[in-house]
Order: C-alpha cells, then structure tokens, then sequence
C-alpha cells in the first residue's frame, strides 16, 4: 500500500461510506433527541457518543500492535468515517452562534463547556473502557 493513504482508492471510499453512515445515524439520532428546554441535547448526544466510540476504537486498534493494512482500513472507515461523520463540530458551533443571537448566552456558554469537558471525559472512557477490554500485545507473554 502506499505510503500516502489519502490516495488510495479503497481507502478514500471507505471514509466516505463510513461518513454517509455516521451522518445518517447522527440524522437519526438528533430527530429523536431534539433540544430540550433550548439545549441542543441531540448534536450533543452525537458529540459525547461518538466521542467514547472513538476513544473506544483508537485505544483498541492501538492495543492491537502495530498498524496493519487492515486494522488502517478499520481506523479509517469507522473513526474518520462514520465517527467523523456522526460528531459534529459545525452544528456545535452553528447551535452556540443561533443560542447567542436569541439573548441565550448562559445556555451559549454551559452548552458549548459541557460538550468540550465532557466530550474529553467521554473520550477518557473510552480509552479506559478499550484498555480493559484488550491488553497490549507487547505487554502479553509468549504465545502458548
């Protein structure tokens, strides 16, 4: 494989498949949710979501030992892909800019806080959850 993925065919497909998924999904799930009491609860849903599952993913693939063309495939289809697809940075910051010109700067600033702290917390999570699910393969002793 090429040492410059972005050009691989397969590769840039696989993203945008994966995209088409996570924004579907994140479609979905923002309808269902909705706001509450003028809190964007959907795209936040997504964000704090598909933050774990990322750190989930990342932190297992990296437990797996070192990258290979498939477990780059899985990276790239599921965490660029559909986890790009399903977080959203430009509805987070669409909402705070809508919040802000109705006069709703409290809920602007607990809004837009909430996500990035817990959204870094839901992360850790994931990371901890994927450690302890998988132990690292350099750490584990010789094959019986």
């Amino acid at each position: 494989m090429s040492t410059r993925p972005h050009l691989h065919p397969g590769l840039v497909l696989a993203v945008a498949a994966g995209g088409a998924v996570g924004s579907v999904a994140r479609g979905l799930l923002g309808s269902a949710v909705g706001a509450v009491d003028g809190w964007p609860l959907g795209t936040m849903t997504a964000n704090l979501v598909g933050s774990f599952l990322l750190g989930l993913l990342l932190e297992a693939l990296l437990r797996r030992g070192p990258e290979t063309p498939r477990a780059r495939l899985v990276r790239l289809a599921l965490g660029t892909g559909t986890m790009g697809g399903f977080t959203t940075f430009s509805s987070l910051a669409l909402e705070i800019e809508r919040l802000l010109a109705d006069g709703s700067t409290g809920v602007a600033v607990g809004y837009a806080a909430a996500t990035v702290v817990l959204g870094l917390a839901s992360c850790a999570a994931g990371v901890v959850v994927g450690a302890r699910l998988r132990p690292r393969r350099a750490l584990r002793g010789p094959a019986s």
